[in-house]
This record gives structure tokens, sequence and C-alpha cells, in this order.
């Protein structure tokens, strides 16, 4: 019988229970708990969970609305948009007048065709700029898009997009050093946890390429990352945080949720084992998984031909092809939202 993570490290805590790893992780109120971050360090990397849950989005709408924020972060770097078209997303976040044709293409043209088209991530770009508009130009929030500035007229083959993707972290950690870093500005980061792990190498496998946190790490800066806890049932480790206010956040180092091995919360195991603490340096609660909710995709986006018609041939590059699990699913999501639309 395999052993269970949990058990083997709660089984320890009561054993040794004056040693550091046994102490219950205490909840902080995140807003604050991430500022606090900010005064110690230039980089505060956010992982998002489940691409497109309207928590983390909701969370991070919270923040950066906070009038704390501005005073103390410059730039916002997000996963969820191209370096194609930085010039038109930096208009549009600083008032200027943008077509929405025009906008959309921010995040319907990065490597990662699909994700981004369920309306939380336009929602948060609207956020940003509301947030400038009343603010002085010195101090406005930049919007920096980490994609690699993909050519979607020139991607012929699975072969011309993957050499877009290998580009993925190291487009981004070039653009923090050289926008954020160099400039001794401070910025969040928002991307898949997966980009935000210290240890790289899954057990069994030989791809050990560094995350985009490895690479900023390596530019000699101390960055904090947190964990955006959307499927792992973290009362199952302490049983207190069923009661704690959603959102909450928590510092893990010293904490038994700190000692849990990080397979329980990716998946896999890591080679060395690792725990949670050597990973992140904190966690984002949201909420038990059962409680978290998707975005959908907007009736009137599927509604539109030359859209569905970009995305379907998009979507047809990846594994399967044009008759793959990508489109199909696409073709249901945008089946069923025509569906829900009111008559």
């Amino acid at each position: 019988m395999r052993p269970n993570p949990i058990a083997a490290a709660i089984y320890l805590c009561l054993l040794f229970a004056t040693q550091v790893g046994c102490n219950s992780a205490s909840r902080i109120e995140p807003v604050s708990g991430i500022l606090d971050a900010f005064q110690s360090h230039q980089i505060v990397a956010l992982g998002e969970g489940l691409h497109g849950n309207t928590q983390s989005h909701a969370f991070r709408l919270t923040l950066v609305r906070d009038p704390r924020f501005v005073a103390l972060v410059n730039d916002i770097v997000v996963e969820f948009g191209s370096a194609r078209h930085q010039a038109v997303m930096d208009r549009f976040t600083g008032g200027g007048d943008v077509p929405a044709v025009e906008l959309r293409k921010a995040w319907q043209d990065t490597t990662q065709h699909g994700l981004w088209d369920s309306p939380i991530y336009e929602e948060f770009f609207r956020a940003v700029r509301d947030v400038n508009a009343s603010l002085p130009p010195e101090r406005e929030l930049r919007v920096l898009l980490g994609d690699p500035p993909i050519d979607w007229d020139a991607v012929r083959s699975p072969h011309d997009l993957g050499r877009w993707n290998g580009l993925r972290d190291t487009h981004a950690a070039d653009l923090i050093d050289r926008e954020v870093l160099s400039k001794n500005r401070r910025a969040l980061v928002i991307y898949g946890d997966g980009h935000f792990r210290r240890h790289t190498r899954w057990a069994g496998m030989s791809d050990t390429r560094p995350t985009l946190l490895n690479l900023i790490e390596r530019k000699g800066v101390k960055a904090f990352a947190v964990w955006t806890n959307t499927t792992v049932e973290l009362d199952r480790i302490q049983r207190n945080i069923a009661s704690w206010p959603i959102p909450s956040l928590a510092i893990v180092r010293g904490t038994r949720l700190g000692t849990i091995n990080f397979k329980y919360f990716a998946g896999m195991e890591t080679d060395p084992p690792t725990n949670m603490e050597d990973q992140f340096d904190a966690v984002l609660y949201l909420g038990p998984p059962s409680s978290i909710t998707m975005s959908e995709m907007s009736a009137a986006l599927c509604a539109d031909a030359e859209f569905t018609k970009m995305r379907v041939a998009r979507l047809g590059l990846g594994p399967g092809g044009p008759d793959g699990e990508d489109v199909a699913r696409f073709k249901k999501e945008c089946a069923d939202a025509l569906r829900q639309q009111p008559k």
C-alpha cells in the first residue's frame, strides 16, 4: 500500500510535537498579505489555479482595485496576453480609444489558443483601465503581456506552434528583467501555478527546463510565490481551514501545510521529493474545490462566425487535429452558450 502523505505528515507532527513544521497554518487577510509581500519583494507571483475559475478572477479584481495596491505596484505581467499587441494594451489601459475587434486580439492571439476566450480576462483588462482613470500618469498601472509575440499568419503546422510554445517562460522572464527589474519597479505576475514551481523535475521524466519563477530568481531577485488552490481539499490537512473566510492567504513555511509532499498538490512526485514549502511561499484559499466555478463562453462571441472559424482552425493544430478533443470541446461550449442565451 502506498503511504498517504497527509497521514504521514500529521503522524510526524504528533510524534515530534515540538518540532518546526507541526504548527497549524494561520490565515491572513489575502490582499494585505500580498501587499505585505511587496514590501520586501519586487516580484509577487500569483498563480491562477484552474484557468478560467471565477473565484481567482474575483480576488484579482479586489486586489488591483485596492488603493494600497497602486501605491506599491507598478506593473502587472499576465499570461493571458500576446506581446504582439503590447502597444494596443498600453493605449487601452491608458484610457485611449481602442476598437473592440482590435483589443480582443490581445488575449485571443496567444500561443494558448482558446484558454482566454471566457469574458473574465477582458474584464480584468477593463478593471485596470478603470483604476488608471483615477490616477496621475506617473502612477498608472502598466499591464505587460507575457506571452511571446506569435505571428499566427505564419503558423501552418503543429511544429510552427511548438517553436513559439517553447519560448513562453523565457520570453516572459526577459520581459520582466527588461521592463521591471532593470527599472527597479514592482510587478504582480499572474500565470498558471506550474510556472511558479521552484523545483521542476518530475519523477520518471527527463524534462528539467526551468520554470518562469526559476528564470526570474536566476536574475538575483527572490520572488514571493503564491499557489492558488482550486483542486485540493486543504481541510483534510488542517481541519480548521474549512472555517476560514473566503478568500484567505496562508504562509506555508514551518507549518503543517508546508510539510506536505508537493505530490498531493500537483498530482505527481518530484525528483527528489519536495514539500510544499520547498515550492511555494504561500497558499491562497478560495474555498473547497466543490465550490469552484468556471467562467463560460459568451453567446455573443460564439455567434461571431469569424471568431469561431479562427478558433477552430487554431485548435485544429493541437492534439487530434481538426477532429480532436480540443475542437470538439470548443464546439460544445459554444453550442451550450448559444442554447442558454435568452430568446
